[in-house]
Formats: C-alpha cells, structure tokens, sequence
C-alpha cells in the first residue's frame, strides 16, 4: 500500500474538518459570532430564547415568532417520572454520564421518534433545550439528596434553571446574569475536546 501524496496534521493544525453557518470563531482576534452577529452585540441584549431562534433558525425572530418559540419552550420542560428515576438509580456517575443517560432514556418518550425529518429534528431540539435544564437540575437536587424542583411554566429559560436548582423564584438580576452565561454559551462551533491531541 502506497502513502504517496498523504500529509500527516498534528494536532489538526491547518486542516479544515468542519464549515458551519451557524457560528464563526477567531480566538486571535477574540470574536465570536452566531449567524454574523457579534457575540458583544448579543450578550446582555438578547435573551437565551432570541438566540436560540437565530441559532436555529438562522434570522433574529419577530416579536410572534420569539413568543411561540418561548411558550414551546414552556411546555416542554417537564421529563418523565421514568427518566427522573433513572437520573436517581446512576445520580453518582459523572454529571456528563448522568446528562447523557437521561438524553438518551427521553428517546424512549420521544413522540416523533421514528421521524427523521428536518421539521422533526428541529422540534426535537427544541424540546431537547427545554428538558436539558431540568435534567441538570434534577440531578442535581437528587445527589444532594433534595426532591427534584418541578420546572416553572412561566419563568425565562434562565430563571426557571436557577429556580428549578433551590425551589426559589432568582432575583432579577442574577436571571439575567445567568441569561447572559446562556447566551454565551448556546454555541461554539465545534466540540474541542473531540479533536484535542
């Protein structure tokens, strides 16, 4: 078998393994953008939700559409009774191993699971953003041995985490520090540790 013409990258470097629209990072200029919006733009302006739809959707929503995304959002949150007991029967494993256990359970519950569609995958992701916070929160109410915090149907994406973690509405100031970790956080492009060398 020949190796002619093969160049070996270390470490990855000059080779180009992913194009994506969705978000663009220059760590030597220190910018990062989501769908060309600067994230100093986004960050304390935008909510989590907004970001989301650009995220997904690819365009800042309108006023109509921001508000049905957030009420999906809102009636989604909730997880099944059987994935809260699984998070309880491996609640001493590793949070990320704990996270992507119940992911995969709530597979089983998944009402468009067998639809592999575009329209279906977004909802699915959408239903995914509104689970993850109650499944971190669950987890982490049961290793400290507390009752899991059922999710608010009213409260921001933001609050309803910090609220779901003590039983306690947050103030208005740390929702919206922790709205602004969200935003900060929805996106990276892609995961780094899967190409670490």
């Amino acid at each position: 078998m020949s190796t002619d013409g093969i160049t070996l990258h270390r470490g990855l470097s000059g080779v180009y393994f992913d194009r994506t629209e969705t978000t663009f990072i220059d760590g030597k200029e220190g910018k990062l953008l989501y769908r060309g919006y600067n994230i100093h733009d986004l960050a304390g302006v935008s909510t989590f939700e907004e970001t989301s739809c650009l995220l997904m959707h690819g365009e800042l929503p309108t006023q109509a559409q921001l508000d049905d995304f957030d009420a999906t959002l809102k009636a989604n949150r909730e997880i099944p009774s059987e994935v809260v007991n699984i998070i309880r029967a491996v609640q001493n494993d590793h949070p990320m191993s704990v996270l992507r256990t119940a992911v995969s359970a709530l597979s089983a519950f998944d009402p468009e699971a067998a639809d592999n569609s575009s329209e279906a995958t977004l909802r699915k992701g959408i239903r995914l953003t509104a689970q993850v916070p109650t499944i971190v929160m669950a987890h982490h109410n049961i290793r400290n041995d507390r009752a899991p915090v059922p999710p608010s149907k009213t409260l921001s994406h933001a609050a309803n985490f910090l609220y779901m973690m003590e039983g306690e509405e947050p103030t208005v100031e740390t929702a919206a520090l922790m709205d602004t970790d969200f935003v900060l956080h929805a996106d990276h492009g892609s995961n780094a540790s899967a190409f670490t060398a």
